[in-house]
């Protein structure tokens, strides 16, 4: 009787050869105020807690875990209430309902404070984290801020009525393809396998995902920044949806860090993930000033 496994049979299989998979940061829930919260950790080093944009999860940050653990970067990547594999709001949420989430995480890992990082809809969030829980936020980094005119915040919040709430699900599955190509759009030199994961995790939340946007551009940006005390930074990059934005909040508070990389887009961790690290970690472990 022949030892060989099926797969050693079995011409099409594959025997040998690595998967070429990331870096896997450990993953685990703390009991919130709306619910488990879902979270991502690397397990040592400073820790900074990372807040994704919308309609993402904490898989954004799948290109950055490794290179910050490597510099030295505890991250811990939180799925914001209703998107990824956190539990939903019974409401519609705002940017500060969302901030609640963080602590119970900060409990849960044994840590009085952390520095905090948000992208887009994330860096409001993490600012809310910063203004309503200031004793355990050591330094705030705010990746894509968005102060902007009230003019501005209606036609926002009109895109996400006609595209996101009123999102129509076709019989044929083309609203799949739809999503894709208006994500394509935002980084046509994409892989497109991390394209597809995109589209996914903006639906896979247990909420509906228009709930992001919906609470990033209610959130008066301009109000907030001028109540932070924490050390930080505003980083961005040239070629972000919301440079300009960021340009605006430098003008309010010259106080902050500033760094700009240059080019990409709002993908800026898949883009220049060793760039991004490398800001990020330069400002973590700057000593106070």
């Amino acid at each position: 009787m022949s030892n060989q496994t099926r797969a050693e049979k079995n011409p099409y299989a594959l025997r040998s050869g690595p998967l070429n998979v990331a870096f896997v940061p450990r993953r685990d829930y703390a009991e919130g105020p709306y619910g488990q919260v879902h979270f991502r950790d690397t397990g040592e080093g400073i820790p900074l807690v990372l807040c994704h944009q919308a309609p993402q999860t904490s898989r954004q940050f799948t290109n950055v875990y490794e290179p910050l653990h490597r510099r030295g970067i505890r991250a811990i990547g939180v799925d914001t209430p209703g998107f990824g594999e956190s539990d939903p709001l019974p409401f519609v949420p705002t940017v500060e309902d969302w901030a609640a989430a963080i602590p119970p995480v900060l409990d849960r890992l044994g840590l009085e404070t952390a520095d905090v990082l948000g992208h887009h809809t994330g860096g409001m969030v993490a600012t809310e984290v910063a203004l309503q829980f200031a004793d355990r936020v050591r330094k705030l980094i705010i990746n894509g801020p968005l102060p902007m005119s009230e003019e501005t915040r209606l036609e926002f919040l009109k895109y996400v009525k006609d595209a996101e709430i009123d999102f129509v699900f076709h019989a044929d599955g083309s609203h799949l393809q739809q999503s894709y190509l208006e994500r394509h759009a935002f980084y046509e030199d994409g892989d497109p396998k991390t394209i597809t994961r995109y589209v996914v995790e903006k639906f896979q939340g247990y909420a509906p995902f228009w709930i992001g946007h919906h609470a990033a551009f209610l959130y008066d940006h301009t109000a907030a920044l001028a109540r932070i005390n924490q050390p930080t930074l505003i980083l961005t990059n040239t070629g972000d949806q919301i440079y300009e934005n960021a340009l605006m909040a430098r003008e309010l508070r010259p106080d902050f860090s500033f760094k700009a990389l240059d080019g990409g887009g709002i993908d800026i961790v898949d883009q220049m993930p060793e760039a991004w690290a490398d800001a990020v970690a330069e400002f973590v472990k700057e000593r106070e000033r």
